[in-house]
């Protein structure tokens, strides 16, 4: 007998189905961290300068990466909202419309790149040298945007609908891919052309590509498609585009102004020199690859707020979000422990030597810290898109942000004080988004907010 389409699609509130939909997520999120990280760790043994520019292009694409992970996440409530509803035929044409404006993103992404982006690094990046390399990396790293959207849009599409255990696939494609590529490309090895530091760029294209590819095998396997009509309603729906944009434009509005605040970060550290670049890379890598558990749940957290005010249970919603909050605490804390402890396992693989690591450890200590606060007040502010009020996920970003800023500014390159002092503003950061969200959640004023 087949299970009915409802008990699928219509969520509860129990860990379980808080674990079962986030791990899933975390394993997704994990591999564009993991992809990154092991660029760094193929380009830390090519030379340091490699790692230390690795820092800027990597902060550059994150922007663009972001600005689509803004759109997933609008797409993701949406989706999410009209599985509460159990209202499916109406997924597949939320999912399509959501392809054709990812890519037309996309498409301005790599306009921008080509065009303004030079300009505006170079104003910003004191060495010559340092500058041309990272412009011939974006220049070739910044083709892998289309993939990288699509494969963003299938993670709304799978979480929104209690799929999230098939996003498996194309993570593992993907991580292999760039992994072999990485090593093939950078080094020249069987047979394959020694591109240096712009091997890293193709090999982390061709990874997204496979990524997307193998989530899709999976997609038509699964019978996904059929199931949600996802290629029924292929013309572009204006009504659906707006709907869509409208929800999703505070959040890429969100994302964006955020990267782009640490990329203005990195730039200030690189004002510090290499040996401070190279290092704040390497915390950008660790915050990465420990924040996912928390990134997914708030994830986790979207979709299931969104769900269960779908059901028409809005009661449940905060005491799910303190669930979510709860568990994801508990994981930070446990991987702020072990970076405490074992500070240098994770700082030697980048192979730059005692003395890095030595440097680096303090500041790898601040950064464990923003990570715990980072899990819980993450998933408050994703509880706040999940109700659909997207608006107030932007509003919450630009006042929270103008304090860190201030604070980066005034430190690094007024006071000219440390990294280590540099990076608390993590902390300033995430105080002030949990504040913030959890006022407005306990407030109430989301309720009734149709989307």
């Amino acid at each position: 007998m087949n299970t009915p389409i409802t008990s699928q699609l219509q969520l509860q509130t129990s860990y379980r189905q808080i674990l079962n939909i986030a791990i899933p997520i975390a394993a997704a999120i994990v591999v564009p961290q993991i992809n990154f990280i092991t660029n760094n760790v193929f380009l830390g043994h090519l030379s340091s300068e490699a790692l230390a520019i690795a820092g800027i292009t990597g902060v550059y694409y994150l922007f663009f990466a972001v600005i689509g992970n803004g759109l997933n996440n609008g797409l993701q409530s949406l989706i999410s909202r009209r599985a509460g509803e159990n209202r499916p035929a109406l997924i597949g044409r939320l999912f399509v419309q959501g392809i054709y404006i990812s890519l037309a993103i996309a498409l301005i992404g790599i306009i921008a790149s080509y065009s303004i982006g030079p300009g505006i690094l170079k104003a910003s990046i004191h060495e010559t040298e340092v500058y041309e390399k990272a412009i011939s990396f974006l220049k070739i790293r910044i083709w892998g945007l289309p993939f990288l959207y699509v494969y963003q849009m299938r993670n709304a599409l799978l979480v929104g609908t209690n799929n999230s255990r098939y996003l498996i696939a194309g993570t593992i494609a993907e991580t292999i891919g760039n992994i072999l590529f990485d090593y093939l490309l950078i080094f020249g090895s069987l047979g394959f052309p020694k591109l240096g530091f712009n091997g890293a760029a193709y090999a982390s294209i061709i990874a997204e590509f496979l990524g997307m590819a193998v989530v899709f095998l999976v997609v038509h396997y699964k019978k996904i498609g059929s199931r949600f009509e996802l290629f029924k309603h292929l013309k572009p729906d204006f009504q659906t585009c707006k709907l869509i944009a409208v929800q999703s434009f505070p959040l890429i509005m969100q994302y964006g102004i955020s990267v782009a605040s640490w990329e203005f970060f990195y730039i200030l550290v690189e004002h510090h020199g290499e040996t401070d670049l190279a290092v704040s890379n390497t915390m950008r890598n660790i915050f990465g690859i420990f924040g996912c558990a928390g990134w997914a749940f708030a994830a986790t957290a979207n979709t299931m707020v969104s769900n269960i005010i779908g059901q028409g249970r809005e009661d449940k919603v905060i005491e799910l979000v303190k669930k979510i909050a709860r568990t994801s605490f508990i994981i930070a804390l446990v991987c702020g422990l072990l970076l405490n402890i074992f500070p240098h396992v994770f700082l030697k693989i980048y192979g730059q030597g005692d003395a890095f690591v030595s440097y680096a450890t303090p500041v790898l200590r601040i950064v464990s810290v923003a990570l715990i606060f980072m899990s819980f007040s993450t998933v408050w502010l994703n509880a706040i898109t999940g109700t659909g009020n997207t608006k107030v996920n932007l509003g919450i970003e630009i006042i929270t942000l103008c304090i860190y800023i201030f604070y980066v500014w005034l430190v690094l390159e007024k006071l000219n004080l440390s990294i280590t002092i540099g990076w608390m503003s993590e902390l300033i950061y995430w105080t002030g988004m949990f504040s913030l969200s959890y006022w407005y959640m306990r407030s109430g004023r989301w309720r009734n907010k149709k989307i």
